[in-house]
């Protein structure tokens, strides 16, 4: 039995899908049923979205570190 490959995660398209998210559920034109199915996917692109950034900063750190060695850093004293 073949294993089911996800898709490449493509941040800019999430991006966009996210804001249309909102732009619907800002309209309020969507049912309450909608609407939760709405912020529930929502909340799993902005997760995406926030662990695509994550990892790429921690390349750029990487990249960016003169010694060559890596550190750890917390993403959230960077702000």
């Amino acid at each position: 039995m073949a294993a089911k490959q996800q898709p490449e995660f493509n941040f800019e398209e999430a991006l966009e899908e996210l804001e249309r998210l909102v732009s619907s559920m800002e309209e309020g034109e969507l049912s309450l049923e909608d609407s939760m199915k709405a912020f529930e996917k929502g909340i799993k692109l902005t997760r995406e979205c926030q662990t695509a950034l994550q990892k790429a900063e921690q390349k750029v750190h990487i990249l960016l570190n003169e010694s060559g060695e890596t550190q750890a850093f917390d993403v959230k004293d960077e702000g």
